[in-house]
């Protein structure tokens, strides 16, 4: 489980196949072999590690269904260390499980804020309400905006400096993970409504 809250913004050193090598500093402190660590936001096991880099094994299924499969040297990367007991809830539950991606639309400035639109599928738009959790690349945000096609985020000077959303631009493919509670809540009334009928 993580918090969505990213530690450092790594850079892709290699991917050979379902091998992904992670250029990094910040994270390599405390971790161990067998740790999850999200990658833009994707719940991936530490299989080896060096002074400045770690290494995952990648699923066919999970390059299907995240941006990890374009994923080329050099490109960055939100990393975050998975949560401990002592850890700070300071974004929200992120399970690590993308779903999708969605299409980064605009990246429009607002006053020192930068509202970031997205658009995606409605199977997925659904589970995205507003002023609700949404995790975008791995980043714990609250969405302020929705309509049929597309929500939107206020990115706060912070988000901006220490995230690869800096390094983003329209038309790039985003990592998606909706809000599991708003699932978990469908699934029951849907189970509801079948023993009903």
């Amino acid at each position: 489980m993580f918090t969505g809250i990213i530690e450092e913004v790594g850079r892709v050193r290699a991917r050979d196949g379902g091998v992904l090598v992670i250029e990094c500093h910040d994270i390599l402190d405390g971790s161990q072999l067998g740790d999850s660590i999200a990658v833009n936001g994707v719940d991936l096991t530490v299989r080896k590690m060096d002074s400045d880099s770690m290494t995952f094994d990648v699923m066919p299924e999970t390059f299907r269904r995240s941006n990890l499969v374009e994923m080329e040297a050099g490109a960055y990367v939100n990393l975050e260390r998975s949560v401990t007991g002592g850890t700070r809830m300071s974004g929200h539950v992120v399970r690590g499980v993308v779903e999708t991606t969605c299409t980064l639309e605009s990246m429009t400035p607002e006053g020192d804020a930068i509202i970031a639109r997205f658009k995606t599928d409605p199977e997925h738009l659904k589970y995205i309400v507003m002023k609700g959790p949404v995790c975008v690349d791995g980043i714990s945000l609250t969405v302020m905006g929705r309509d049929e096609e597309s929500f939107s985020v206020s990115l706060v000077q912070y988000t901006q400096e220490h995230t690869n959303l800096r390094h983003r631009k329209p038309g790039d493919s985003i990592n998606l993970e909706t809000d599991i509670f708003a699932r978990y809540i469908e699934q029951l009334l849907d189970a509801r409504e079948a023993a009903k009928a």
